[in-house]
């Protein structure tokens, strides 16, 4: 449960993430780099963590590695209360109700927009917002640093003393266990944003806003709180654990005596063909990785880069990490961004995204956990079989992501921004119909024009000058008459018209989550890889090494990248003093094409580190295969016997 309690709080933020740039303006790239800035804290200190990991007590470092993690939500939730209440609309004076007339089309608003501007602008406003974003910020680096211990220690504490047949079960169920942080962060997500964001200081009167209008901003902050005290809880078992669980690891000594006798060279299989190669120059392998462990700190650090370049010069240990650094880079923009790339693709919520996610995605990727931590059990997988099951799930999930490439529809007509083709020309048709009405420039307040599903950016964009709320059962509809700029002046409706692909959302899930569970099969077998490859004294080192180069190279860079690629499909930019803020209306088609690109990029890339692992592994038998032979005298006389074609290898050996 290690791992699961640091993604509780970085996996709700991912879930947030299109909340907090509408609430504080960021666009996707700084909202990329806030979700990735936890891995600053956390590269900076993993590797010489994971030094100390034969030195310390694990299970009380991750307890309180856990507290500083609480301390970070905490953290993350304090701009909201240091933040002036949200202001969905920027015309209305700070005085006035919100949504009042200011978005109708009355040559009154033109009297109005500058002082509001001005007000919105000032320098106490602009300190509060950068400080707000400053907070956030350091809060993800508290939480990169108290994640620090939580994984690597885990991971060794698990391998160190389980049962080798026992330890891909057991590190399967741990990842699963990992995967729940994320799924009941975007579950809590999928609740708290359905909430208003000043639930705690709500005007007088309520809001005439619901959460699917596009400046509906959710109590993103409550999330946080309540993770920070699930969080709190879960550390506190870990102070109580041993600091060895010494049970299987007697059972681990007895067992290798009795295979040391029984098993014969030949008849080892692939496991034992491995180890025996591992074993075979101990000179080489004893050395530093001997001595790192009575090593000072200081001594450590100067002899790290050659352990550093030791361990990626073995082909399987940096091949395993690239295919995992391309995986994860993958799952980074995908749990960053997939729930505003389907708030955008598919006119869902943002809560509603989140409990899609929350209930399809992570379900299933847990269980392609537990099922490759299973097979390797079940199937006494060696490291050849393995890497051919790590291909198989990642050729399976690179095929499924195919059809995601055209799921989905393109961007609605948004009148003077997105013209569809064979839509109706809505402000082109008539050019002056909104002359009088001197629309402020930075208010967004879109209405629908449902016959045709032309969008405007405020009914003053419309031309409306009147407005009317019809009264139901259980909601209210706004609508804005005497629209100059709607053929035949009919009413158009508040928010922003819905996507034409909806009922695709479902389908676009079921195929992700499908990837999902192919992917995160790959993952035990890849670990197995690592943890069978280097000798009992490397092993947390190894692994710390293989999560630093995972944060460099896939969970630091990868949702920048996401970010960056999303705002380059992005049409219309909301201004907030002078500078560029949060991004209003995407091109769907191109938004499909390269968030869904890149992850087809990078499960290439994994796929193609697969198939060079599995390629180097066959080699490595053919060569141990041939010296085997080679070295029994028996099977040497039968094949000189028999005289086949290996006669020249034989004579030259």
């Amino acid at each position: 449960m290690g791992p699961r309690i640091e993604l509780m709080i970085s996996g709700y933020l991912k879930g947030s993430i299109s909340t907090v740039e509408k609430r504080f303006g960021l666009s996707s790239q700084t909202s990329g780099l806030l979700a990735a800035f936890n891995e600053v804290g956390n590269t900076a200190l993993i590797v010489f963590v994971s030094y100390f990991g034969s030195r310390v007590h694990r299970p009380r470092l991750i307890g309180c590695g856990a507290i500083l993690v609480a301390l970070a939500g905490l953290l993350m939730a304090l701009p909201h209360f240091i933040s002036e209440p949200y202001r969905f609309d920027n015309t209305s004076p700070a005085d006035m109700p919100q949504d009042s007339e200011a978005s109708l089309c009355l040559p009154s608003t033109s009297a109005r927009a500058p002082a509001s501007s001005n007000s919105s602008c000032s320098s106490h406003t602009q300190a509060q917002h950068l400080v707000a974003v400053g907070i956030m910020f350091t809060a993800q680096t508290v939480l990169g640093v108290g994640g620090v211990p939580i994984q690597p220690f885990g991971i060794s504490y698990i391998d160190d003393f389980a049962h080798n047949s026992n330890s891909p079960l057991y590190l399967g169920i741990l990842f699963a266990v990992t995967m729940l942080g994320p799924g009941m962060a975007y579950g809590l997500g999928g609740l708290m944003l359905r909430l208003y964001v000043d639930i705690n200081r709500m005007p007088e009167g309520g809001i005439n806003l619901t959460s699917k209008d596009p400046r509906w901003v959710g109590a993103w902050w409550l999330g946080f709180l309540i993770s920070a005290g699930v969080v709190a809880l879960a550390a506190i078992p870990y102070f109580f654990f041993p600091r060895e669980m010494p049970k299987e690891k007697h059972e681990l000594r007895f067992r290798r005596r009795v295979l040391a006798v029984s098993a014969s060279p030949v008849s080892k299989g692939e496991d034992s063909s491995s180890e025996q190669s591992t074993e075979a120059s101990p000179e080489k392998k004893a050395g530093l990785a001997q001595i790192a462990p009575n090593l000072t700190a200081v001594q450590f650090i100067k002899v790290f880069p050659r352990v550093l370049l030791r361990t990626l010069r073995h082909p399987i240990f940096l091949l395993v990490v690239l295919s995992q650094v391309c995986t994860s880079s993958m799952v980074a923009g995908m749990a960053t961004f997939l729930p505003k790339f389907l708030e955008r693709q598919f006119s869902v919520t943002a809560s509603f995204a989140n409990l899609l996610i929350g209930c399809v995605t992570i379900p299933l990727a847990i269980m392609g956990i537990v099922m490759g931590g299973f097979l390797v059990k079940r199937l006494r997988l060696g490291p050849m079989r393995c890497s051919i099951l790590c291909l198989l799930g990642m050729l399976f999930c690179l095929l499924l992501s195919l059809p995601l490439f055209f799921m989905g529809c393109s961007t609605h007509h948004i009148a003077g921004i997105i013209h569809q083709p064979g839509a109706q020309p809505g402000l082109e048709r008539f050019p002056g119909c909104m002359e009088p009405c001197s629309c402020p420039s930075d208010d967004f307040n879109p209405v629908c024009e449902p016959s045709s599903r032309v969008e405007y950016l405020t009914p003053c964009h419309a031309g409306c000058t009147s407005r009317m709320v019809q009264e139901a059962l259980d909601k209210s509809q706004v609508f804005y008459t005497n629209c100059s700029c709607v053929a035949g002046g009919s009413p158009v409706l508040a928010g922003s018209c819905d996507s034409a692909c909806s009922h695709l959302v479902l389908p676009f899930m079921i195929l992700v989550g499908l990837g999902a569970t192919l992917a995160s099969v790959t993952h035990t077998p890849s670990f197995m890889l690592i943890l069978r490859g280097v000798k009992k004294e490397d092993k947390t080192l190894a692994v710390g090494i293989q999560f630093m180069l995972q944060r460099v190279l896939a969970w630091m860079p990868s949702p920048v990248i996401h970010g960056t690629a999303i705002d380059t499909t992005c049409v219309h930019w909301a201004q907030s003093c002078g500078r560029r803020a949060v991004c209003r209306y995407y091109d769907n088609d191109l938004l499909r094409n390269r968030f869904i690109g890149l992850q087809f990029f990078f499960k290439t890339s994994s796929l193609a580190c697969f198939a060079l692992i599995l390629a180097i592994l066959r080699q490595q038998n053919k060569e141990e295969g041939t010296k085997a032979t080679v070295s029994s005298p028996g099977l040497q006389q039968q094949l000189l016997a028999s005289g086949r074609e290996k006669k020249p290898e034989e004579s030259r050996v």
